[in-house]
């Protein structure tokens, strides 16, 4: 059953007008608050204290947390690696960062610490390389000694190399050893539905960068096999859920038709022949289709779009009516959006921190059951729990 957020119905015109106002009023509310900077809420399922905890970042886009408690930050415009350690909100570099290609929404995209480090110690991270002419996603695989990044394997490179700095779309999950790389459609709708191109798909591999036997197009001619899903846009949010183990993602439709979906084996997402939203401007994308034989609905969608952004399932004790909850960063509606999941289906919708206009970049979970998030003119933020 696909569940839809929908505002008041407005022409092509007044939605690409009301895209251009709501990305302009975004531009300027550019974060002004500084370390410390704190205030306390009230909803219906939680009163909870906000405070900021780190500055002097640009566009926080990924974060991980290692096993002690730090928090590696993944910083999209400037290709730069940090850490942020939360008890003394101090901010440290990481060198030996890899040559990252930072333009337009290309960049370090993000972030991910194995489940497993306290064994393996590997550490991963997704970015751009190339340049204008040519470049495309690439994940590598690191140790971290200090303050510096050893022993690096790249494991992954997306196909084909494309001249656009679009459509990134790079998030990554680990489960049960299955590493998880969500590519976006780099400005190449036409690429999208060929399984000969990784663009617009989510990718499985083994954590050290093999493709499983059981992928589902490993052995059909022509295909790539580290495909695990196709149709996808550009997937801005991606994360497990604890309590069933599905994969969920999130990802930007054009103007309109922000999507939520599960992600399951060989399933092909529409895109871009079905879409709940519009081309900017306003004219349809492809036949105007919103449903085809052999294509997901997604989960939920909202009209107008809130720009999604990285997303995450709590299951901490911090905030016992927020458990298995997703939550989720909104860029052009400058909130933390909140979502209720009751069998694989959305329920609920709550819009928190509306007041502070954040365009909120990644959303985590802490070892200290707080949420953690990153925002655009590079603050990090931190809710817990108020007595």
């Amino acid at each position: 059953m696909v569940q839809v957020v929908r505002l008041a119905a407005m022409t092509p015109y007044a939605r690409g007008l009301a895209l251009v106002l709501a990305l302009s009023s975004a531009v300027r509310a550019q974060p002004k608050d500084t370390v410390g900077s704190q205030w306390t809420y009230d909803t219906p399922d939680a009163r909870f204290h906000l405070e900021v905890i780190a500055a002097g970042l640009t566009m926080p886009v990924g974060m991980s947390f290692l096993p002690d408690g730090r928090l590696l930050i993944a910083d999209r415009p400037n290709g730069h690696l940090s850490v942020l350690d939360p008890a003394t909100r101090t901010v440290t570099p990481i060198d030996s960062v890899p040559d990252v290609f930072a333009k337009g929404l290309a960049g370090l995209m993000d972030v991910l610490v194995h489940p497993a480090y306290s064994h393996n110690g590997w550490i991963y991270l997704a970015y751009s390389s190339g340049r204008a002419d040519s470049n495309t996603l690439v994940v590598e695989r690191f140790h971290l000694v200090a303050h510096h990044l050893t022993d690096r394997h790249r494991i992954f490179a997306a196909r084909p190399i494309v001249p656009s700095t679009d459509d990134y779309g790079s998030r990554l999950v680990l489960d049960h050893g299955y590493l998880y790389i969500t590519v976006g459609q780099r400005d190449s709708p036409e690429n999208v539905q060929s399984l000969a191109s990784d663009l617009g798909k989510v990718i499985r591999l083994w954590d050290d960068g093999r493709v499983p036997t059981d992928n589902p197009f490993v052995t059909r001619k022509g295909a790539l096999p580290e495909i695990w899903t196709l149709g996808h846009r550009s997937s801005a949010g991606l994360a497990i859920d604890p309590a069933t183990g599905a994969l969920w993602e999130a990802e930007h439709g054009p103007q309109g038709g922000d999507e939520i979906n599960i992600i399951r084996r060989g399933l092909n997402y529409g895109w871009p022949v079905i879409s709940y939203g519009v081309n900017y401007g306003g004219k349809p994308v492809g036949a105007g289709l919103t449903h085809q034989a052999g294509m997901e609905q997604p989960v939920f969608y909202w009209n107008p779009d809130i720009a999604p952004s990285g997303m995450v399932f709590y299951s901490g004790a911090a905030f016992p009516r927020w458990k298995g909850n997703i939550f989720i960063g909104s860029m052009i509606l400058q909130h933390l959006n909140r979502l209720v999941v009751e069998k694989d289906h959305i329920i609920h919708e709550e819009r928190l921190l509306l007041d502070r206009k954040w365009r909120v970049r990644d959303v985590q979970q802490g070892p200290d059951g707080a949420l953690y998030l990153g925002i655009d003119g590079g603050l990090i933020a931190r809710i817990t729990p108020t007595p």
